[in-house]
C-alpha cells in the first residue's frame, strides 16, 4: 500500500492480445469492404458480393466473420453481342485454318529448288588496283648571300640635364598659434544640490503640516487608518509629496545644465580665437611656398628648352641610321625575292609530276569499283531470285496464322479506385504504455510524498501525528492526501497536508495509535518508511 493506494495492475497479456486480434480483424474487414468498389462503365460492370466465413482465434476461442468477395465482371449489351459475333468468326475461321493446313503436307513435303537461281558473283575476278608512287620532291634553296651589316646604335648628342637649380627652401612649420581647450568644468553637481536642498527646505515643512492637517482632518470625518477611503486619502496626498520634490529635483538639474552651457561657451570662444590665430600664421606659410614654387617652375623650363635641343640633335642622327638600314633591308629583300622565284619554279614542276601520279591513281579506283559493283548486282540479282521463291512457299502458311487470328473483344476499363486504407490501431502498445504511464505518475507521487514527509520528519517533526478527521477543518482533497486546518485555526492559518487516520485505519492499523483523548494519531515514519520510532 502505498501513498496513492495500490500500484497499477499490469495488464492481462492473453486479453490484450485477443483485443489486438479483434482489432486488426476489424480493420482487415473494413479495408476490405472499402477498397473493393462496384465500377460502372460503358463497356461492361465490375460488381462485388461478399460470403461469410467463420474463422476461430486460437487463442481465446472467439469466432469471428470474415467477409470473401467474388468480383463479377459483365459486359454491357453491345459488346455481348460483338463477343457472340467474333465467337462465331472465329470458329469459323478455326474451320477454315483446319482445312487450309491439311495441304501443307504436300508443300512442306517437297525440298524448296534453287536450281535455276542465277549464279552469283566472283570476289576472285576483282583483281586489285595497281597505284603509281610519288616521287621525291626537288631540293630547294635554304640560304641567302650576304647584303651588309646593320647599324644598331646612335651617335651620341650631348647629355641630358637631371636637375633642376636650387630655388629656395620651402616653409613646412608654422609658429604657434597658442593652446586649444579641450576640457572646461562640467561637474555642478554641487551647485544643483545647492539648490535642490534650498527648494527642500521650504517644500518639507509645509508637506508635512499639510500632511498634520490631512490626518486631522479624515479623523475627523470618522475614517480610521486602514479603511479604504482613509488609504485613497494618505495615498493621493503622498503622490503630491512626491512630485513635489520631483519638481525640486528637476529645477536643481536645471541650474546644473545651465552652469554647464555656460561653460561650453567660454571654452568655444577660447577655441575660435586660437584657430583664427592658427589661419593667419598658415596664410603667410603659403604665400612664401608660392614664391618659391614660381621661382622652381622657371628653373625647370629653363633644363626643358636644353634637354629639347638635345632631342633635335639625337632625332637627326638616329634618321641617318634608319636611310642606311632601309638601304641594306631592300637589298636583302630582293635577294630573298630571288630564292623564293627558284623554288616556286621546282616546287610547281614537283605539283605537275604528282597530278600526273594522281590521275593514274583514280583510274586504277575507278577500274575496280566497276568490277565491284558488277560483283554486287550479280549477288543481288540471285537474293531476289531466292526471296521470291520463299516468299511463294510461306504464302500459304501466313494466309492459315492470319485466318486462325480474329478480333478481340474490348473489355471494360476500369479506373483504378484510391482507397485510404484504414490503419489498424496498435491495441497492444496503447494499453502498454497506458499502464507504463500510470506505473510511472504513481512511482513519482510516491517518491515525491516520501521525500517531502522524510524532510519533514528529518527537521524533528513529529512522528505519531494528530490526524483524527474529527479534529480537522476545512478538508480539500488533493491527491491521495488532504489540505486541512486544525479546529481551533484561524481563517489565515497556513493549510497543512497529511493523511486522514480512520482511512489509514483500514488499511495500515499498525501506524494509527489512540491517544487518551480518544483522537487517532498516524506514525507518519513507518507509514511512509522514512525514519523510526524512537
Amino acid at each position: 500500500m502505498g501513498l496513492y493506494g495500490s500500484a497499477p495492475e499490469a495488464p492481462d497479456p492473453q486479453e490484450t492480445a485477443s483485443a489486438q486480434t479483434a482489432t486488426n480483424i476489424g480493420t482487415a474487414v473494413a479495408n476490405n469492404v472499402m477498397g473493393n468498389v462496384n465500377q460502372v462503365t460503358p463497356d461492361g460492370n465490375l460488381t462485388y458480393t461478399y460470403t461469410t466465413q467463420k474463422w476461430k482465434d486460437p487463442l481465446s476461442g472467439k469466432e469471428y466473420d470474415l467477409q470473401v468477395p467474388t468480383a463479377t465482371q459483365s459486359l454491357s449489351q453491345q459488346q455481348q453481342a460483338i463477343k457472340n459475333q467474333t465467337d462465331a468468326a472465329e470458329l469459323n475461321m478455326a474451320t477454315l485454318a483446319n482445312n487450309q493446313s491439311g495441304k501443307l503436307n504436300d508443300l512442306l513435303g517437297k525440298p524448296i529448288n534453287i536450281g535455276g537461281a542465277p549464279a552469283g558473283g566472283n570476289a576472285a575476278a576483282i583483281g586489285l588496283p595497281q597505284y603509281q608512287q610519288f616521287g621525291s620532291g626537288p631540293k630547294l634553296q635554304t640560304s641567302l648571300g650576304n647584303y651588309g651589316n646593320v647599324q644598331s646604335s646612335i651617335a651620341g648628342a650631348g647629355n641630358i640635364q637631371k636637375q633642376v637649380a636650387d630655388s629656395g627652401q620651402i616653409q613646412n612649420q608654422l609658429g604657434n598659434a597658442g593652446d586649444i581647450t579641450r576640457s572646461y568644468e562640467t561637474d555642478f553637481s554641487a551647485d544643483r544640490q545647492k539648490v535642490e536642498d534650498a527648494l527642500m527646505q521650504r517644500l518639507n515643512p509645509q508637506m508635512e503640516r499639510d500632511r498634520a492637517a490631512l490626518e486631522t482632518r479624515l479623523t475627523n470625518q470618522g475614517l480610521q487608518p486602514g479603511s479604504e477611503a482613509y488609504n485613497r486619502a494618505i495615498d493621493e496626498a503622498n503622490r503630491s509629496s512626491t512630485d513635489a520634490r520631483l519638481g525640486a529635483i528637476l529645477s536643481a538639474g536645471q541650474e546644473q545644465s545651465r552652469l554647464a552651457g555656460l561653460a561650453n561657451q567660454s571654452a568655444t570662444f577660447q577655441n575660435s580665437a586660437q584657430q583664427q590665430a592658427y589661419n593667419q600664421l598658415l596664410g603667410s606659410g603659403q604665400f612664401a611656398n608660392s614664391a618659391q614654387a614660381q621661382q622652381y617652375a622657371q628653373n625647370a623650363s629653363n633644363m626643358q628648352m636644353g634637354n629639347a635641343a638635345q632631342q633635335q640633335q639625337f632625332g637627326q642622327n638616329q634618321a641617318q641610321q634608319q636611310a642606311n638600314n632601309a638601304a641594306q633591308q631592300q637589298k636583302f629583300g630582293q635577294g630573298l625575292a630571288g630564292a623564293q622565284f627558284g623554288n616556286d619554279a621546282l616546287q610547281q614542276q614537283y605539283q605537275n609530276q604528282n597530278t600526273a601520279t594522281a590521275g593514274n591513281n583514280a583510274l586504277q579506283d575507278q577500274s575496280f569499283n566497276s568490277q565491284q559493283s558488277k560483283f554486287n548486282m550479280q549477288n543481288q540479282q540471285r537474293a531476289q531470285y531466292l526471296n521470291e521463291l520463299y516468299a511463294q512457299r510461306n504464302q500459304p502458311i501466313n494466309e492459315i496464322i492470319g485466318l486462325m487470328s480474329g478480333a478481340q473483344v474490348n473489355s471494360p476499363s476500369f479506373v483504378p479506385t484510391q482507397s485510404n486504407p484504414m490503419p489498424t490501431v496498435d491495441y497492444a502498445g496503447l494499453v502498454q504504455q497506458d499502464y507504463a504511464n500510470k506505473m510511472g505518475a504513481y512511482n513519482q507521487q510516491q517518491a515525491g510524498m516520501q521525500s517531502m514527509f522524510g524532510g519533514m520528519l528529518g527537521f524533528g517533526g513529529q512522528l505519531a501525528s494528530l490526524s483524527d478527521k474529527r479534529a480537522k477543518k476545512d478538508i480539500k482533497k488533493v491527491g491521495g492526501l488532504y489540505e486541512y486546518r486544525y479546529k481551533g485555526e484561524g481563517k489565515n492559518a497556513p493549510k497543512r497536508i497529511g493523511v486522514m487516520a480512520q482511512e489509514v485505519e483500514k488499511i495500515r492499523p499498525d501506524v494509527v495509535v489512540k491517544g487518551s483523548d480518544g483522537l487517532r494519531r498516524v506514525d507518519y515514519g513507518a507509514l511512509f518508511n522514512v525514519g523510526k520510532r524512537k
